[in-house]
């Protein structure tokens, strides 16, 4: 396995009538160039003219909620290219997520997994809610102590 991965070689095609070092460098250069954009590509936000000028068929959802950056990590986790687009001519404001024709399945199932956790993100309490209970409850211990060590010292006679 280790030799197939050191003795990688590559076929390049180059169209000269003298070959020379600067010619071979410009070629090279050409390719590496070429393999960093193939390897730049992402999958992500991008804007909805890149969207739609790569030629694949678009599709949108409507987006209520506010909270449109967990949106964003559930579909990156997704691989899917979408554009977020912000209606503002509606109170409040809406979020139009143009997305691909082809990636609508996973699209369906970021939605899910994004629905689910905003659901259960509104379900749970909220840590300082707990701390502030639990302050309360403390105190309160704290004062019948007291009004138990008061009532001892009083019933004590000499």
């Amino acid at each position: 396995m280790q030799e197939e991965v050191t003795q990688k070689t590559i076929a390049l095609l180059i169209k000269t009538s003298k070959l020379t070092a600067g010619v071979l460098k410009a070629a090279m250069r050409m390719y590496l160039n070429r393999q960093k954009q193939k390897a730049q590509r992402t999958h992500g936000k991008i804007s909805v003219k890149k969207l739609v000028g790569e030629g694949a068929g678009v599709s949108s959802i409507e987006v209520t909620d506010g909270n449109i950056k967990s949106f964003e990590r559930t579909a990156r986790k997704y691989n899917v290219d979408f554009a977020v687009k912000k209606d503002k001519m509606t109170e409040p404001p809406k979020y139009v997520v143009f997305f691909k024709g082809r990636d609508a399945d996973a699209i369906a199932q970021a939605f899910k997994e994004f629905v689910y956790g905003n659901e259960k993100k509104k379900g749970r309490v909220s840590v300082r809610e707990k701390l502030n209970h639990f302050k309360e409850a403390v105190s309160q211990d704290n004062n019948k102590e007291r009004s138990r060590e008061k009532n001892k010292d009083r019933g004590q006679s000499l």
